[in-house]
């Protein structure tokens, strides 16, 4: 499958938000920006919420039929494995491959020597690239070590799933986001041959950038040294996607964290400059654009909120343990709960809401309630109450945030 031009990734835990998601792209339509709605959501959300990806799909459709949207959208299986793909089969037409794990495993010795034979040859120097594509075996070999067994492993996983779905009815995203340091232009140029010889169409790629992308912030880390990479990885898609077989349309997915307001301006611009596509997920904003908004609503709101902050604050390990990886929270930085618990409702609200230029946001606090959202869920209808007695101020939050702080900054 091809995708649009511009796709944007869309997590909504509880399953409440998708029309007021579909608001904030049908406002970009409006003004000329035509991008896609991908809705999100992994195994480890599924259980933890206690939901199916049917229930992501029937969001999906019930919102698209509800304000007769009419370009594409998709279902994504949002980190997917071996052992997790047949949930997933049935209501899904987007597919994120999840094989991390098998980053820097060990390749078979034979499967390294074609792949030598297969790209080594003359440096490949783009136009505009910070340095040219080595492709000797030295470079093949460093490459093949970190990357070709996890390809290897997303080629398996793909012929999985177009053996049991027809090929041109989903899409397929890689990442490669949680590798220990940044892929250089080679060894992007390197992942992609790798995918290619294992026939995988992949559409997407999210790889890994220099800074720091936690969950609910914004971007830690030097803007030029992101500007140069990105750029790097917009000309190697650019030209390296058509020389090797891979599907027009091949675009850039910016994949870890969900707040990145800080570069929005660097890829809106180098986005432009290149007449490049891009994939740009915001997983998790939608809670806590619910959160806040329920927090703000009246008493019980904002009591629900602060004892899920208290909670937290007692649960800390078992919440943050699973993203420890992209959380930057200082735990000095927290104040207790009986301080929060003083807070009225709005002063709650601001500490969420990530406004950065509010003196009461707080991004600690902003990151421990990203995270928390089985607590929430733990809740049960105390919680889902709320968001449907509230749907109006909560779906305005939720539209707003989308359209202010993620699309028209990038798209605009």
């Amino acid at each position: 499958m091809i995708l649009p031009k511009f796709t944007l990734g869309l997590g909504d835990r509880f399953g409440h938000q998708g029309r007021a998601q579909l608001l904030a792209l049908q406002t970009a339509a409006g003004h000329g920006i035509t991008v896609s709605p991908v809705w999100n959501k992994s195994n480890r959300e599924h259980n933890l919420v206690g939901t199916e990806p049917s229930s992501l799909r029937a969001e999906a459709d019930e919102a698209v039929a509800a304000l007769g949207w009419k370009a594409p959208h998709f279902v994504d299986a949002d980190h997917i494995n071996m052992k997790t793909v047949d949930r997933f089969l049935k209501a899904s037409d987007f597919f994120t491959m999840d094989v991390a794990d098998s980053i820097g495993k060990q390749p078979d010795p034979t499967d390294v020597e074609r792949l030598i034979k297969k790209h080594a040859g003359d440096p490949l120097n783009y136009p505009g690239l910070s340095s040219p594509i080595l492709r000797g075996r030295e470079q093949i070999t460093a490459a093949a070590a970190k990357f070709l067994a996890a390809m290897k492993e997303a080629g398996e996983l793909y012929r999985y799933i177009a053996s049991r779905k027809p090929a041109d009815s989903f899409a397929v995203e890689v990442s490669t986001d949680e590798a220990a340091a940044p892929q250089t232009p080679a060894e992007l140029y390197l992942i992609l041959a790798m995918l290619a010889d294992e026939g995988v169409p992949v559409a997407t790629i999210a790889p890994k950038f220099t800074g720091q992308f936690n969950k609910g912030v914004d971007y830690e880390g030097n803007i030029a040294d992101f500007t140069r990479e990105f750029e790097d990885d917009l000309i190697v898609l650019k030209h390296a996607g058509p020389a090797l077989g891979l599907p027009e349309g091949l675009k850039l997915s910016v994949h870890s964290g969900s707040d990145k307001f800080s570069i929005y301006p660097v890829i809106n611009r180098l986005v432009k400059k290149h007449g490049a596509g891009l994939h740009l997920k915001t997983a998790g904003t939608t809670w806590l654009e619910e959160i806040a908004a329920i927090a703000g609503s009246g008493e019980e709101g904002r009591t629900l909120a602060a004892g899920i902050y208290a909670e937290a604050l007692d649960r800390y390990d078992e919440v943050t343990s699973p993203y420890a990886t992209v959380l930057h929270i200082d735990r000095t930085k927290l104040p207790p709960a009986s301080e929060v618990a003083s807070w009225d409702g709005a002063r709650l609200s601001r500490a969420i809401i990530h406004e950065q230029t509010s003196p009461d946001f707080n991004p600690h606090v902003r990151q421990l309630f990203h995270v928390s959202f089985k607590l929430a869920a733990e809740s049960g209808p105390r919680f889902t109450n709320l968001l449907e007695r509230h749907s109006a101020v909560v779906g305005a939050a939720v539209t707003s945030n989308l359209w202010d702080r993620h699309i028209k900054p990038l798209f605009a």
